[in-house]
C-alpha cells in the first residue's frame, strides 16, 4: 500500500477524512476537512476528489462534501447487523405503537453502544440517540445492558473511568456502577431515570443470539414519570421476541 513521507498510508488518510463526518456535521467544506484531519489543504483536496470519483463522497451544489451513496451501499450490502435489524423491526414497530415515544436497537461497538435503528414520533420526549449514533456504555440503558453482559475486560476498562456525568442521575461512581451491572444481570433489564436527560427515562433489555449470548439491547426512551414502570414488561417481552426470531431463522445476530 502506498505510504506518505510521514509513513502514514494513503488509506489511513482517507479513513481520517471519512471519520470527520458526524450526525451533527454531515456536510463539510474541504477547508474544514483539512482542519479537522490535520491534513494539508492540498492533500485533503486531492484525497477528497479521489473519494468523490469512487462515489464514497459526494459534493453538494454549494460545494460542501458529504458521505456518498456508494459508501452507504457497500456498508449496507455487507453489514453483519442486517439480519439483527430485520428480525427486530416488527417488534420495534409494535412497541413503538404502544409507547408512542422512542424505540431503538443498539449493539456493542468498541467501548460504546452503536444504535442501528430508532423509531420516534412527533412530540416524543427528548432523546439524544440517532441512527448510527453512539453513546457511552455507562450513560444509557442500552449501554448498561450491553456492558452488564459484556466481557470482564470491557467492564473493568469502563469502570476505570472516567465516567462522564450528563445529569446528576448519571452513574459516575465505579462501585455504584458495578452494583448496577449486577442488578441488571439479576433482574433482566436496565431502568435509567434521567441518566442522559432529566426529562427522559430509558428502559432496555438484552437480545440474545443462538448460543444465549447477548448481541443487542432493545430499548425505549419515555417520559421520566411514574408511568414508565408499566413499560418494562413490554420491553422485556419484545427483546425475547427478537431473540426467538433470531434463533428461528438460524441467525447469530
Amino acid at each position: 500500500m502506498r505510504t506518505t513521507r510521514t509513513g502514514e498510508s494513503v488509506l489511513s488518510r482517507a479513513v481520517r477524512i471519512l471519520e470527520v463526518f458526524t450526525p451533527d456535521d454531515p456536510a463539510l467544506t474541504v477547508s474544514e476537512i483539512s482542519r479537522r484531519t490535520g491534513l494539508h489543504l492540498a492533500t485533503a483536496s486531492r484525497l477528497v476528489a479521489e473519494l468523490i470519483e469512487h462515489g464514497f463522497l459526494a459534493r453538494d451544489a454549494d460545494r460542501r462534501v458529504r458521505v456518498g451513496m456508494r459508501l452507504w451501499e457497500l456498508g449496507t450490502r455487507a453489514s453483519p447487523t442486517l439480519s439483527l435489524r430485520d428480525a427486530a423491526m416488527p417488534f420495534l414497530e409494535g412497541v413503538h405503537d404502544v409507547v408512542g415515544h422512542h424505540v431503538q436497537l443498539g449493539v456493542l461497538d468498541g467501548d460504546e453502544v452503536l444504535f442501528l435503528e430508532r423509531l420516534t414520533a412527533p412530540g416524543a420526549v427528548i432523546n439524544y440517540t440517532r441512527i448510527a449514533g453512539r453513546l457511552p456504555m455507562h450513560g444509557s440503558s442500552s449501554g448498561l445492558v450491553l456492558l452488564a453482559h459484556g466481557p470482564v475486560a470491557l467492564q473493568e476498562r469502563i469502570l476505570a473511568g472516567p465516567l462522564k456525568a450528563y445529569t446528576p442521575h448519571t452513574i459516575t461512581n465505579p462501585t455504584a456502577l458495578r452494583s448496577t451491572l449486577a442488578a441488571i444481570r439479576r433482574q433482566g433489564y436496565a431502568y435509567c431515570p434521567g441518566y442522559v436527560h432529566e426529562e427522559a427515562l430509558g428502559i432496555a433489555a438484552p437480545v440474545r443470539g443462538r448460543q444465549g449470548e447477548v448481541v443487542a439491547a432493545f430499548s425505549v426512551i419515555v417520559p421520566n414519570d411514574a408511568g414508565a414502570a408499566a413499560v418494562v414488561p413490554v420491553v422485556r417481552t419484545a427483546a425475547r421476541g427478537v431473540s426467538r426470531a433470531l434463533a428461528a431463522h438460524g441467525l447469530p445476530g
